[in-house]
């Protein structure tokens, strides 16, 4: 069991497991143009030589990066997976000098665990919004703003 950056190999796995949890609407599906284009961005934890978890960071701008399509499996939920993937985004958000981490999520919960601290929207910069404005759920979001500072 490791996290390691992902590869071209892991894509197809990666938009699958990402897409089985948009459908009870834990994340936002991700098309498999859009995880090639953004393969350097993921994470992935390997089991059994599977991909049961992922997560990835993204950088939107000098000082701020997203933590965005943060999912594990749901039959190894509850072991830390998440956490360690979380770790994994903070560390190399850190190693690239970058000062806030910010994410949208429906769980605001779980991720207060992790030093995340809901915010309003309307204080992401507006850079945040073209990718809203092309999401499924725009205008009507039902995802809470998040921010943590490293």
């Amino acid at each position: 069991m490791a996290i390691r950056k992902t590869n071209i190999l892991d894509a197809k796995a990666v938009q699958s497991l990402i897409n089985e949890s948009a459908k009870v609407q834990e994340v936002l599906p991700r098309s498999i143009n859009d995880i090639y284009e953004n393969i350097r961005d993921f994470f992935v934890y390997i089991k059994d030589d599977k991909v049961i978890a992922c997560g990835a960071l993204h950088i939107s701008w000098e000082d701020l990066a997203e933590i965005r399509s943060l999912v594990v499996k749901s039959d190894s939920r509850g072991v830390g997976i998440g956490r360690e993937l979380i770790e994994a985004c903070v560390k190399e958000a850190s190693d690239l000098k970058i000062k806030k981490l910010f994410l949208l999520t429906r769980k605001p919960e779980f991720f207060n665990k992790f030093g995340f601290n809901e915010i309003e929207k309307a204080v992401l910069p507006h850079k945040i919004w073209n990718d809203c404005t092309s999401c499924v759920l725009f205008p009507d979001c039902n995802e809470e703003a998040m921010i943590r500072e490293i």
